[in-house]
């Protein structure tokens, strides 16, 4: 059983809080298997939640356990509807509608804390601050301001003490998943503590809102020479790592239709203008916008999209992104042993692979689409339906292109809400021939062949030298082979600690029998009768041996 002893990172009454919740929404066998069942005293009634006529299906449960748990969960939940190749369709849709609104903290508080950060308080700060929140979330909100120059602008702050929450929840989200990895099969499939880790780069990402900023400025810098989209400008003087002051964009939201219509936009150009802004930001920047929620998107006069919200982005060297493009091409080409090994190039790997199984499914899903004009291609529902396999074949798939698989997708929903004529396969093809011009053009392969010529030439000078001292080595008989095998390691120490087990207990049977049976011929006296007082001395110790190695071999059981 775990002890709390071994819960090292989060504080006891927040591992008892988190038990508790899982198990009122029904994930109970989910703690007993990882063995905390004991940190709540269930048999008390502790597991009433609200009744509704309807029963929760177990997607909720999870949705509404996230939400009651705070920050990080709700967080997690969002970065996990975005993993359909880990979780079935349900609990993707259903953790999509989490949603992170709490109520405002104190005004008082919020002035405290800019008071803090800027060294001054709002009323020197700004010309005006609203000490009435436009929007308020777990991790921030966000209230209305002016500068002495008059420009309006929101202000952007975190909660105090959030921070030490999260980074407590993230320690107690890396014990659970180091324990779901040890006792679940699910969790050997999968690895949790890398996911852990993974997440929480991106939560300490979003909390840092110097971070954010940084990440606006890119992107606007991405698009200088692109009118139809409005990045707001980071007022760097007024910001800090808790604090983020930014240009207040006005607009209507883009998915509220019928505003748009009264106001003339055209739909389908609009569309078109952002498909074409993400397709840019993936293929061309390898930096793009990584939560493509409605509320992000305000369309302005003269159909300019006015993007919020920088906490989270998505990042594809160029390396990831030519890797795609060969893949794509292996995939035109019908030629999935090449579409497989550009998989496993981009690190989708899987525990136990079935490579012909897996190149029949792949089959299988492209064959509905082979031949088809792009215009009728449905590119979401691929990704879709790659992802789905991807979690049939239990394979791993790299959170940066589960990120941007869940984004795309998005993205063209947001899209086709706009114009249900718009096809991305289509807006595709010139992304996909401006990566191939850009991959083979010769001043690219002249910048790569330069490096590779200074390594061989460097390697042409070296390597005499090192075959000469590993033919010396090889004659005086000094080179040796190392092999290590985890898995083979793990079964021989496995092994081997058996069969010491079983010599102990041999030995152990012998001595408990053989000693009695001296004991009870030898009769000695005198100075001899101390080897008598050996003897049973000896069984002493070979009997309490024999009790210890069958505490052993059942406590060994038992876990």
């Amino acid at each position: 059983m775990v002890r709390a002893k071994h819960l090292r990172h989060g504080p006891i009454h927040r591992y008892r809080q988190v038990v508790r919740i899982l198990f009122r929404h029904g994930f109970g066998y989910l703690v007993d298997q990882v063995g905390l069942g004991h940190l709540v005293p269930f048999h008390w009634g502790l597991l009433g939640h609200r009744r509704r006529p309807m029963p929760y299906s177990q997607a909720e449960h999870l949705r509404l356990a996230f939400e009651e748990l705070g920050a990080t969960f709700i967080k997690l939940g969002q970065i996990l509807s975005t993993r359909s190749d880990i979780l079935p369709p349900d609990f993707i849709a259903e953790l999509s509608k989490l949603q992170d609104a709490v109520p405002p903290e104190r005004a008082d508080v919020i002035e405290s804390q800019i008071a803090s950060e800027l060294g001054r308080p709002p009323s020197s700060a700004f010309a005006e601050f609203d000490p009435e929140p436009l929007g308020s979330a777990s991790i921030g909100q966000v209230h209305a301001a002016k500068l002495g120059t008059g420009e309006e602008v929101v202000v952007k702050v975190q909660r105090p003490g959030v921070e030490h929450l999260i980074e407590a929840d993230l320690a107690i989200l890396m014990d659970l998943a180091r324990l779901a990895q040890a006792r679940t099969t699910w969790g050997q499939i999968y690895d949790l503590p890398g996911m852990v880790e993974e997440f929480a780069e991106t939560l300490r990402g979003e909390m840092d809102y110097v971070s954010e900023g940084r990440n606006a400025d890119r992107i606007r810098g991405n698009f200088t020479e692109e009118p139809a989209l409005h990045v707001p400008t980071i007022h760097w003087n007024c910001t800090t790592r808790r604090i983020l002051t930014m240009e207040r964009i006005e607009g209507t939201k883009i998915s509220d239709i019928p505003a748009l219509e009264a106001a003339g936009i055209d739909r389908q150009r609009l569309a078109a203008t952002g498909v074409r802004i993400v397709l840019k930001m993936m293929l061309e920047d390898g930096f793009f916008h990584a939560d493509p929620h409605p509320g992000n998107f305000l369309v302005q006069p003269g159909e300019v999209i006015g993007l919020l919200d920088y906490g989270m982005v998505g990042r594809l060297d160029e390396r990831t992104r030519e890797n795609l493009l060969y893949l794509f091409l292996a995939i035109m080409d019908q030629d999935m042993d090449r579409a497989v090994d550009q998989l496993s190039t981009l690190g989708v790997v899987g525990t136990t692979p079935q490579l012909e199984r897996l190149k029949r499914d792949l089959e299988r899903l492209l064959s509905l689409y082979w031949g088809l004009p792009l215009q009728e291609i449905d590119v979401r529902r691929i990704l879709e339906e790659f992802l789905a396999t991807a979690r049939r074949h239990q394979l791993h798939v790299p959170a940066h292109l589960a990120l941007l698989s869940k984004t795309l997708s998005m993205h063209e929903g947001l899209a086709r809400q706009l114009d249900p004529t718009i096809n991305l396969a289509e807006m595709l093809g010139p992304y996909a021939r401006k990566l191939v011009w850009r991959t083979y053009r010769p001043d690219r392969w002249a910048r790569r062949v330069l490096p590779a010529m200074l390594d061989l030439s460097q390697l042409m000078i070296t390597l005499p030298r090192r075959i000469d001292r590993l033919l010396g080595q090889v004659e005086r008989g000094n080179v040796s082979l190392n092999m290590r095998v985890q898995e083979t390691e793990h079964a021989l120490d496995t092994l081997n600690r058996m069969v010491n087990r079983l010599i102990l207990g041999v030995l152990a049977t012998g001595f408990i029998v053989g000693i009695p049976l001296l004991l009870q011929v030898y009769h000695a006296t005198g100075l001899h009768q101390a080897i008598g007082v050996l003897l049973g001395a000896g069984f002493a110790v070979v009997a309490a041996l024999a009790f210890w190695l069958i505490f052993a071999i059942l406590h060994r059981g038992h876990h």
